[in-house]
């Protein structure tokens, strides 16, 4: 029997969505150059947290859930970009990795569960 799951009810999702307006904030204070670089692809890296959860829970099966938190939970490529950001505009974005290997904690987590059932 299939499980459904309500995203909007889903801790991490939640916490998912948090996170993306940390990083609106962060880009959003950003040399107004990098709008179509860094700001852009950063933006669209978050964005993808929570969009993934929200469309795996609409899967028919939990395997395919779980390939969706694959996705969602495979956001080095944004944590990469983080470090560069503070490296180059000299601004602390620790709090952000922080938060970030959080929710990529969680997602295994719920991963793990889904897979145990």
């Amino acid at each position: 029997m299939v499980k459904t799951h309500n995203f909007r009810e889903l801790q991490i999702w939640k916490e998912s969505m948090t996170f993306v307006k940390s990083i609106y904030l962060l880009t959003s204070s950003m040399n107004s150059d990098e709008k179509f670089g860094l700001v852009s692809q950063m933006n669209r890296c978050a964005v993808s947290i929570p969009s993934n959860i929200a469309e795996g829970s609409g899967r028919t099966s939990e395997k395919e859930f779980v390939r969706f938190l694959d996705i969602a939970s495979s956001s080095y490529e944004l944590e990469t970009q983080l470090i560069l950001v503070g490296e180059i505009y000299d601004v602390s974005t620790e709090n952000n990795i922080d938060q970030l290997t959080i929710i990529q904690k969680k997602i295994g987590a719920f991963k793990r569960t889904l897979n145990t059932n």
